[in-house]
């Protein structure tokens, strides 16, 4: 593993020219807006029903199973901290699995991440192009062909956007971040208000909060499931650790600001739904925030579906990011085409991994019936979280000397191991179904490709032409950047 990078202008001189690689143009603020704009998307404000539902309408429970998911998200990016400072590379955990697990890890990991991610990043599209444009067409359904149209301009304008220049995307994402921020305050500032306000009536709602029917056990898993679906994104800033500025500072401090903000707003939120709707209400309504602004300001209700929009937008841009940063550092280890891990002379963005990532998102979204199929590979999202804090066990003990500026308490690794093995399996035992059984064989048919191409280092000559005309083309040149080296 290469050491971490100096940017320091005066190394560059020294050299005679600038190297070739990611540049450090991402602060702590904007590591803030990455992780919060990550995390919340349109899940908060449409559909925050599931834990209620699976608590069977227990306030108090669900409110406790919010809290909780918000805490195991937290205690995951911290582990992901340490990582991310011993190890400020690009890639996430991508490139954690295979500095501590090995080569085939983490290639099953780019492999499944490859198909899975862009998908997400194509439902996005699709659900922010229905927001977008419904309001158009009434109680009708806008057509889909516009929607899909709508979503490939959404995705490919941010992909160039991403590909063009760090510092417009990441401005982008702190104006999204803040405006998505600015509407939940309004849900939560409001609920705060009738809830001050209208003291008995209100607060009557919150007593006797566990008096309700308790729910089973399964049942309280689905509902942590849920919970922990609606912080989903927090282990973001480690794939764009290795453009952070004094990132063995940044990452924690960004890490410890950005979560329990998360955790402090969703239940603000959720306690102002519970403010102004019933706990029946709330689970039999479409777009939850919706509802709440038809009671609380009906003369500008339409702020709540276009801050979902916003929302869904911001959480696509800062997706997209990321995944570009994925796909790039698995080039620069050789577990994708060597082109991927080149960057654009002019602007040291990895342009070619965006097209890339953008290319497969765009395939997903002509035959928009693919992306369900992805919903059975969510198990695999807490597969790699286990992997990647087992990695960080393996290299406590393994590495002992590594230098690490931010150690996080080793009983929170082994939890998180322990968590995430239950979350993957849980579903699959409760609910068998083929499908699970298909993604299992897609991720071990990562063998196909990875025997050959990588452990026997399979080449085709021609391919290099090709990569020459596209280098071209493009702009772009070999990184010359912290990279981990080839892989054997």
């Amino acid at each position: 593993m290469g050491k971490e990078e100096n940017n320091d202008p005066k190394d560059v001189q020294r050299k005679g020219k600038a190297k070739m690689q990611l540049k450090r143009n991402i602060g702590y603020f904007d590591g803030v807006s990455f992780i919060i704009g990550s995390i919340v998307g349109a899940g908060i404000f449409v559909s925050p029903t599931g834990v209620l539902k699976h608590s069977l309408l227990n306030v108090g429970i669900a409110l406790t199973i919010w809290t909780a998911s918000g805490l195991v998200s937290l205690m995951g990016a911290l582990c992901y901290a340490e990582l991310g400072t011993a190890l400020p590379f690009s890639g996430g955990e991508y490139s954690h699995i295979k500095r501590g697990l090995g080569s085939l890890p983490a290639f099953v990991f780019i492999w499944t991440s490859t198909f899975n991610k862009p998908a997400s990043n194509a439902a996005r599209a699709l659900l922010f192009a229905e927001y977008a444009t419904q309001p158009f067409y009434g109680i009708c359904p806008a057509p889909d062909v516009l929607k899909k149209c709508l979503a490939l301009a959404v995705l490919w304008s941010l992909g160039i956007l991403n590909g063009l220049s760090v510092k417009m995307s990441v401005w982008l994402q702190a104006v999204f971040t803040l405006l998505k921020m600015m509407a939940l305050s309004v849900i939560a500032v409001g609920g705060i208000v009738l809830l001050v306000t209208r003291q008995k009536e209100s607060l009557a709602r919150f007593e006797d909060m566990f008096a309700s029917e308790i729910p089973s056990a399964s049942q309280v898993a689905e509902a942590f499931f849920q919970g922990l679906y609606a912080y989903g994104g927090w282990w973001s800033l480690n794939y764009m650790a290795e453009e952070m500025k004094h990132p063995s500072r940044n990452i924690p401090l960004t890490v410890m600001t950005a979560v329990p903000a998360v955790i402090v707003f969703y239940l603000l939120v959720n306690i102002s739904y519970l403010t102004v709707l019933t706990p029946k209400e709330i689970v039999s309504s479409v777009a939850v925030a919706v509802t709440w602004a038809d009671r609380v300001i009906p003369s500008v209700a339409w702020i709540i579906p276009l801050s979902v929009a916003v929302s869904i937008f911001g959480a696509l841009n800062c997706s997209m990011f990321t995944l570009g940063r994925l796909s790039y550092a698995g080039s620069q280890s050789g577990h994708l085409p060597l082109l991927i891990s080149m960057l654009n002379v002019h602007s040291y963005t990895p342009a070619p991994a965006m097209i890339f990532s953008t290319i497969i998102a765009s395939i997903f979204i002509i035959p928009s019936d693919l992306i369900m199929l992805t919903n059975y590979f969510g198990f695999s999202a807490w597969l790699m979280i286990g992997l990647t804090c087992a990695s960080l066990i393996v290299l406590r003990y393994r590495e002992p000397h590594l230098h690490r500026p931010y150690k996080v308490f080793l009983p929170v690794p082994f939890m998180m191991v322990a968590m995430s093995f239950f979350l993957v399996l849980a579903p699959i035992v409760w609910s068998p179904n083929m499908q699970y059984a298909y993604a299992f064989l897609f991720m071990l048919g990562s063998l196909l490709i990875y025997l050959p191409f990588i452990h026997f280092k399979l080449h085709f000559p021609f391919l290099d032409k090709f990569t020459c005309h596209l280098q071209l083309l493009l702009e772009v040149c070999p990184a010359d950047g912290p990279a981990e080296g080839k892989c054997e």
